[in-house]
């Protein structure tokens, strides 16, 4: 019994000594979501909450409120960065994302204070989301993130914030951003105003190659992508790339599903120029393709 009210005592303790750096972000219509004074006049929250770009306004715990400045946004990694004048104020203790593995203990912090609490349920490597962002490592958490939660802090057993929690990176798992990447993307935009990524510009779907295909390409693999879609305007469509190519391999790489395109793409910015391998009516072609910057999606 006195362990159980240890645990509840150090949890609330938690919850209470982090709440100090949350606040909520009024940045939609009806329902505030969460964000974290992360260094002085600097607020993180996730990108998929700022559906407006002013009369943004930030409130902390106690009822005190001022007005936010969106700085910059990376849908990628769902990582928005807000400015508020008011720099008075706890910052979050970042901690360190590497030493969580599965079965550690960890608490979700919403706005008011709210709190949920469960474990680490994956880890795995860099990933890259499906709107492009690199994320330095996977963070699958076994909690609730009540409605309001995202842009919260992720809160390991030392009472550290070891990332920020969102339900914007995907539909069916409760994920967090680590903190290393909440830093460096915070770097990045406040420096650079974007994060700059390499895009081509292609829907691409896999394919078998039939053995004829694959004597005119040795090395190939029985799978490549099939163009079915291409950017008007975009980077493959200047390069001449045309509806029914199949892309074989990029800068040498072989590449068997749309991931391996973005894990080749990776790091690259735009300006870069890359190599396609490719099959076109029968014949292997090598196309150079300028990289463009991945256009914003539309609000």
């Amino acid at each position: 019994m006195q362990t159980l009210l240890s645990l509840s005592n150090d949890l609330a303790s938690a919850v209470e000594r982090v709440a100090r750096s949350v606040v909520a972000v009024h940045a939609r219509p009806r329902l505030p979501s969460t964000g974290v004074h992360w260094r002085p006049g600097v607020v993180v929250t996730a990108e998929h909450t700022v559906r407006v770009e002013e009369q943004i306004r930030v409130a902390w715990t106690d009822g005190r409120a001022a007005p936010a400045r969106l700085v910059a946004r990376d849908p990628g990694t769902d990582i928005a960065v807000l400015r508020i004048d008011d720099a008075d104020w706890p910052i979050a203790e970042a901690g360190d994302s590497a030493g969580l593995g599965v079965g550690h203990l960890v608490l979700a912090v919403g706005h008011g204070p709210r709190a949920s609490w469960g474990v680490i349920s994956a880890v795995g490597g860099p990933w890259r989301t499906w709107r492009g962002g690199e994320v330095d490592r996977l963070l699958r958490l076994d909690l609730v993130l009540y409605p309001g939660f995202s842009g919260g802090p992720l809160v390991d057993a030392s009472g550290k914030v070891a990332g920020l929690v969102t339900s914007g990176l995907s539909r069916q798992l409760e994920l967090a951003v680590p903190s290393w990447t909440v830093t460096r993307v915070v770097d990045e935009l406040l420096s650079r105003g974007r994060i700059s990524r390499g895009y081509v510009g292609l829907g691409l779907q896999p394919v078998i190659l039939p053995e004829t295909l694959r004597r005119l390409a040795p090395g190939s693999g029985a799978h490549a992508l099939i163009v079915v879609s291409i950017a008007e305007d975009g980077p493959a469509a200047r390069a001449g790339v045309g509806l029914g190519d199949v892309l074989l391999a990029l800068e040498g790489t072989p590449v068997h599903d749309p991931g391996d395109v973005q894990a080749v793409l990776a790091g690259r910015r735009a300006g870069a120029a890359v190599t396609a391998s490719m099959i076109r009516a029968g014949a292997p072609v090598e196309v150079a393709i300028t990289l463009g910057e991945r256009p914003a999606r539309p609000r």
